[in-house]
């Protein structure tokens, strides 16, 4: 699968995973717990503990409030508690008591629109993003339907693309109707072209190379668009979705019932894959002790791949809608990092499929310096797929010292424009 060189004379080739297993349903949890983003307009909550809730309804912080989740599950709000999560980012974590049935809300109509989907689908598997559609410095006329899976390892959208043709067409032509768009292309690695094609999206293939399956690589290589630094795939006329997020969408047009589980690859120790469909708001404990997956001090837990996600601290935290993947590592093979200098050796800038000079990029990052790093050394044309970390003999996060730089640069930003107000 690795193939190394000696003194980086070869780049080191990491392949996908091409094989998606067969899916495995999980018993439904005595208890989820669902993460609310805090919005700034909030006035209250909602809900409270005591409240029953249905399968599937739909929980506001508020409401005049935007953020949104979908109960997975029917029981009794049990806690309602503050949670801060990755960069800070502050939420209420909703634990729900589950009662051992479901009962199905009736809230959503399966008559689906454009504002249907924002209002009710935005947190279905994949966590598509309706809302992109709605915003007028954005003219999206392309979607592009990954049936390829970002990192290495992982097979949720791939498994989509080969077992739910009929979910998946039903979703592509509700994109079609509710969109417009004058384009949707659906891109699968060349082993599922025979079922990609009855989905009725224009079917383009990927390589099994990564990073060959990030969507600014799909829009180079694929689309034929190159993605202005510092602008999103959407400022260049193209909105992604997951495979996954598409046939949630054909089955509750179909069902009328919002999707509440999510299919997850979940690695073992040994490497071994397998694909579990859990409801959302499982805490990945639970999801590790139904595989058999015991753990020891020291081992690592990533929510993710292992290229780009991200190692959590607490078994307790939940399956989201985006949670692709559950990798765990033996303390044996994880990767240490240190806060060693870089040496030059260059093999950063050899692997980075975007040219960055990372070896004097990752200096200015260390240092704090985030703007500098951004006007002289290419920061934004990043396309975060921790390659630059994979082959550093230093041993520097420098995929970590990355996604920080940008973030602390949206705070800034963000910070400048409210006091231009």
């Amino acid at each position: 699968m690795i193939k190394r060189s000696f003194f980086g004379v070869v780049k080191p080739v990491l392949k996908y995973n091409r094989e998606p297993g067969a899916v495995e349903d999980l018993p439904t949890p005595k208890r989820v717990v669902l993460l609310l983003e805090q919005s700034s307009n909030g006035t209250g909550n909602g809900f409270k503990v005591g409240d029953a809730v249905k399968t599937g309804q739909r929980l506001s912080e508020s409401p005049d409030g935007g953020g949104y989740v979908i109960s997975s599950v029917t029981g009794t709000i049990s806690g309602v508690s503050p949670y801060v999560g990755t960069f800070g980012r502050k939420y209420k974590a909703i634990t729900v008591d589950c009662n051992g049935s479901d009962t199905w809300d009736d809230g959503f109509n399966k008559e689906v629109d454009l504002d249907t989907a924002i209002d009710y689908l935005q947190c279905a598997p994949g966590r598509p993003d309706f809302g992109a559609f709605k915003d007028p410095e954005k003219t999206i006329r392309t979607i592009v339907i990954t049936g390829v899976d970002q990192d290495l390892l992982l097979t949720v959208n791939q498994c989509v693309v080969k077992n739910e043709g009929t979910n998946l067409k039903k979703g592509v032509q509700a994109l079609k109707a509710m969109t417009g768009a004058d384009r949707v292309i659906m891109v699968v690695p060349e082993s599922l072209v025979q079922q990609a094609n009855t989905s009725g999206a224009e079917v383009k293939t990927v390589g099994d190379t990564y990073p060959a399956g990030l969507p600014h690589m799909i829009m180079k290589d694929v689309v034929g668009r190159i993605v202005t630094a510092g602008d999103s795939v959407e400022h260049a006329g193209a909105w992604f979705v997951t495979a996954e997020a598409v046939a949630a969408l054909g089955s509750a047009m179909e069902t009328g019932r919002l999707p509440v589980a999510k299919l997850v690859t979940v690695v073992g120790k040994d490497g071994t894959a397998t694909n579990k469909r859990v409801r959302i708001g499982t805490p990945i404990g639970q999801v590790l002790q139904a595989c058999s997956i015991s753990l020891k001090d020291r081992d690592r837990v990533i929510l993710g791949g292992p290229m780009r996600g991200t190692a959590t601290y607490s078994l307790d935290l939940p399956v989201e809608p985006d949670t692709d993947g559950i990798v765990v590592q033996d303390q044996v093979y994880s990767a240490l990092l240190t806060d060693c200098p870089c040496v030059n050796c260059g093999e950063c800038v050899r692997i980075c499929p975007v040219k960055i000079p990372v070896n004097m990029l990752v200096r200015f990052l260390e240092a704090g310096f985030y703007e500098d790093a951004r006007s002289m050394y290419d920061l934004e044309c990043c396309i975060e797929c921790g390659l630059c970390s994979y082959v550093c003999i230093s041993r520097i996060p420098i995929f970590h010292y990355i996604k920080l730089a940008k973030h602390e640069i949206r705070m800034m930003e963000a910070a400048e424009a409210e006091e231009d107000e």
